[in-house]
């Protein structure tokens, strides 16, 4: 661990050990990384481990942006250009990203991040995970969900250094650029700092997402746990069906049997470390029979996990979205994220729609729902992001899996549909977010449906989300109620 007196900033410092950092600093590394240094240490005491390390800050990030007149340079560059504009926003991007790769780091920042480094380990290629962590996250009606890259099992300080670039790059995706434009906040507002950490050996593992409450209905007495093999970008990206889990909070307060549901996910492929000479850092493997057809969790440890969970939640006050991983080698869990979750807890009252359809007609595929909606339009089917602009406004999206650079795209669908991915995933949330009806993990729809044609999606059935052919009518009727009363939407036991 970095030897810094806590909570000592001094003025344009350039990197901090996240021991330092707490949830006040988000305007100094980030809300991610604050939150990190919140937890590691005020609840290391509550058997909350978070991986140490050490983090730039937004001083840091501006100081590379003073090289080469490269803050005037970006402002005039996304000056009028139309975010809805697919071919727009990824020329800017594009260009903007390379501007910023193209630039060593100040000397000084170099140096700083060199010592820190050095001061994680012995080795010197100790492997680090390399994340993002922007100024306006997490904060209420904005999920940021996959604004920013990470980069796991970064070995080398060079590498760290290119690593600490494309997270400043990054916060120019294209997808971050639209998602800012739309939520109203202002460039000149949005910094970004990389947090450096020492890697969690869940390749060898288990990792996953989870939730302080019921990611549908909004009901707060459950903890709902997703999981699968391997590093976690699989689930977040949305690349696997993930095993699921739902713990009733007061039966473990009162140390009961506390399981409430478990689903078996496919959980096809999993990400570990590359083999030893390989250009990339991370592969995606595919899983082994005995691996798909068990849970990837113990039982103990969903339990261990929801209480984590608990533990969070009560002392940020709030529902929380939560990134866990288990490592392989030790057994050991660790946060690895936590941040608000800013959908279903941010409506303290709401408007609860009963979506019914009037008629059933021939179901295409089916997969997990994402919200209670029904939507219909005409089927489009994407392979890759080059198709994106076959979508139009009122179509059903269907992919094999969403990009968060689809964002703009997946704000004017009537319904989006995917072949793979949980409930947990960036899709699910953005979705979520944007109140368009998903079905995700349909395992082929991509085959199975044709494009051009019209057809329905329905989230009115329970866990089980429709995709139907044609287009059916449908009845919706509208309530208040307060999230407290809302149930677990599952209709199976």
């Amino acid at each position: 661990m970095l030897n810094y007196p806590r909570n000592s900033h001094s003025v344009n410092e350039l990197v901090i050990g996240l021991h330092r950092v707490s949830q006040h600093d988000i305007a100094h590394v980030g809300g991610k990384n604050a939150s990190l240094g919140e937890m590691l240490s005020q609840l290391s005491s509550a058997s909350i481990q978070v991986p140490g390390g050490f983090a730039t800050t937004v001083d840091a990030y501006r100081a590379h942006l003073t090289q080469d007149n490269l803050k005037k340079r970006i402002a005039s560059r996304l000056s009028g250009i139309d975010v809805d504009n697919i071919s727009q926003l990824s020329s800017a991007g594009r260009e903007i990203r390379s501007w910023i790769m193209q630039l060593d780091l100040p000397r000084t920042l170099e140096q700083a991040v060199r010592d820190a480094y050095a001061g994680l380990g012995n080795s010197d290629s100790l492997p680090v995970a390399v994340r993002s962590s922007a100024t306006a996250e997490d904060l209420p009606q904005a999920s940021f969900a996959g604004q920013q890259e990470s980069y796991l099992n970064i070995r080398g300080i060079d590498n760290v250094l290119e690593s600490i670039r494309k997270v400043f790059a990054s916060l120019y995706n294209d997808r971050a650029i639209a998602y800012r434009h739309h939520q109203g906040f202002a460039e000149v507002d949005i910094a970004i700092s990389a947090g450096v950490q020492h890697m969690v050996r869940s390749d060898t593992g288990s990792s996953g997402v989870l939730f302080t409450l019921d990611t549908e209905s909004g009901f707060n007495d459950v903890v709902f746990i997703t999981s699968s093999y391997g590093l976690g970008e699989c689930i977040v990206q949305g690349a696997v069906n993930p095993d699921e889990f739902y713990v009733y909070k007061p039966s473990l307060t009162a140390g009961q049997a506390a399981i409430l549901r478990r689903n078996l996910g496919e959980k096809a492929i999993k990400m570990v470390y590359a083999n030893a000479g390989n250009l990339a850092t991370t592969q995606i493997v595919d899983t082994t029979a005995a691996e798909r057809g068990c849970f990837s969790l113990a039982d103990e440890d969903i339990r261990a996990l929801a209480e984590m969970a608990i533990t969070i939640e009560k002392h940020y006050g709030q529902p929380m979205d939560v990134e866990w991983a288990k490592d392989g080698e030790s057994g050991e869990l660790f946060i690895l994220q936590a941040r608000p979750e800013t959908v279903i807890s941010t409506r303290s009252s709401q408007v609860i729609e009963r979506y019914r359809l009037r008629s059933k007609n021939t179901v295409l595929a089916t997969g997990r729902s994402i919200g209670n909606r029904i939507g219909a339009g005409v089927c489009r089917v994407v392979h890759s992001v080059k198709e994106l602009g076959q979508v139009q406004a009122g179509d059903v999206l269907v992919a094999d899996m969403t990009d968060p650079d689809w964002e703009p795209v997946m704000k004017r669908a009537a319904a989006i549909v995917t072949n793979r991915g949980g409930r947990t995933c960036h899709a699910a949330i953005i979705a979520r977010e944007l109140g368009v009806p998903a079905v995700v993990g349909c395992g082929d729809a991509t085959a199975q449906l044709t494009d051009g044609s019209d057809v329905t999606v329905s989230c009115a059935e329970g866990d089980t989300g429709l995709f139907l052919q044609g287009s059916t009518r449908l009845r919706c009727r509208r309530g208040l109620t307060s999230r407290k009363c809302r149930p677990c939407r599952s209709r199976s036991a």
